[in-house]
């Protein structure tokens, strides 16, 4: 990594897939450095690479080429295994849908990485987690009598309760209308803060982004700063 301050390192990175037309360059060159505690937004439309950038970042996806430092850790030489233990311990995610277990009530949900990772107080931590997203009352309802921002909120505490170093958000207002939108930004920018994680947002909305740190657009596969400095 080049640098112990930088959580996330990436350099020359490419992503290339095959098709029957030939092969398709998702990223082309991506060389980004963020550094541990930080907000960083990442923006672009629709097909231009951010939420592949983030599949990389996330160990999800794998490189073509280039090197990928997160976390003091080298992907390029992790197993899917590695990665997958990797990002159970030091990785939270929260995705436009919410992806909750819908036979399992809110702390089931909040509970369930927690659980995953043998720690004996999964229960007692995950309502922690629901009260500090305003949902200690809803503790035993279902995804199903929830609300789209309730809903959210419970994903935000399950991507949050295993207390990750780094914290990808992939357009988390994309299911929610507006006012249920900016709640959501702003409670998870709050926890952002008092946990002191990394916060990496991936959005096509301009205003969330200026909330970051810093701005990076992305373009057709390239990545070009903008914005304030780290």
């Amino acid at each position: 990594m080049n640098s112990k301050a930088n959580v996330i390192a990436l350099k020359d990175v490419h992503l290339t897939l095959s098709s029957s037309a030939g092969p398709v360059h998702i990223l082309r060159g991506v060389s980004l450095n963020i550094p541990a505690g930080k907000a960083v937004g990442i923006v672009g439309p629709s097909g231009s690479g951010k939420s592949t950038l983030m599949a990389i970042m996330a160990g999800l996806e794998q490189a073509s080429s280039g090197e990928v430092f997160v976390d003091d850790k080298d992907y390029t030489k992790l197993s899917v295994d590695q990665l997958a233990l990797h990002r159970r311990k030091r990785i939270g995610i929260l995705l436009q849908a919410f992806h909750l277990i819908p036979t399992m009530n809110a702390l089931e949900n909040v509970a369930v990485p927690l659980e995953l990772a043998g720690d004996k107080q999964a229960f007692e931590k995950a309502e922690a987690e629901l009260e500090a997203v305003g949902l200690d009352h809803r503790l035993e309802h279902y995804p199903a009598q929830l609300s789209g921002g309730e809903q959210q909120r419970v994903a935000l505490a399950r991507a949050l309760a295993p207390n990750p170093k780094i914290l990808f958000a992939d357009e988390p207002t994309g299911n929610l209308d507006s006012k249920t939108g900016h709640a959501i930004i702003e409670l998870m920018f709050d926890l952002h803060k008092k946990k002191g994680a990394t916060l990496i947002l991936i959005t096509h909305d301009q205003s969330l982004a200026k909330k970051c740190h810093v701005v990076f657009h992305m373009y057709d596969g390239h990545l070009k700063k903008g914005g304030r400095k780290l």
